[in-house]
């Protein structure tokens, strides 16, 4: 393979790759206490009150740790059917509604 053909095959491979890094969300609960949790985003971490999130009140360990992060803005705990915005978390005085935890 000639040195124009491989820096050619490389760039686009680092494209590609750098695409895909783009769609990958990382989410992670780091601690709970019996107040909440912490949430790592990749770039920073949010605590997650019970008292403002009580879905999360009375769910095990496994549940709340099971996170996905579809989207920048988007968490879904699917072993407890919940979403969330993360401004939600974030600002939680811009979101005054709020659900029963039943």
């Amino acid at each position: 393979m000639s040195w124009r053909r491989f820096r050619k095959r490389l760039k686009h491979m680092s494209k590609t790759l750098e695409q895909l890094g783009s769609c990958t969300s990382v989410s992670e609960v780091t601690n709970i206490s019996r107040h909440g949790f912490w949430i790592w985003l990749g770039d920073r971490e949010l605590f997650v009150p019970f008292a403002e999130f009580p879905w999360f009140t009375e769910a095990t360990v496994a549940k709340i740790v099971n996170v996905n992060r579809p989207s920048e803005d988007h968490l879904y705990w699917p072993d407890l059917d919940v979403d969330l915005s993360v401004r939600s978390i974030e600002c939680p005085e811009d979101f005054p509604l709020k659900a029963s935890g039943a």
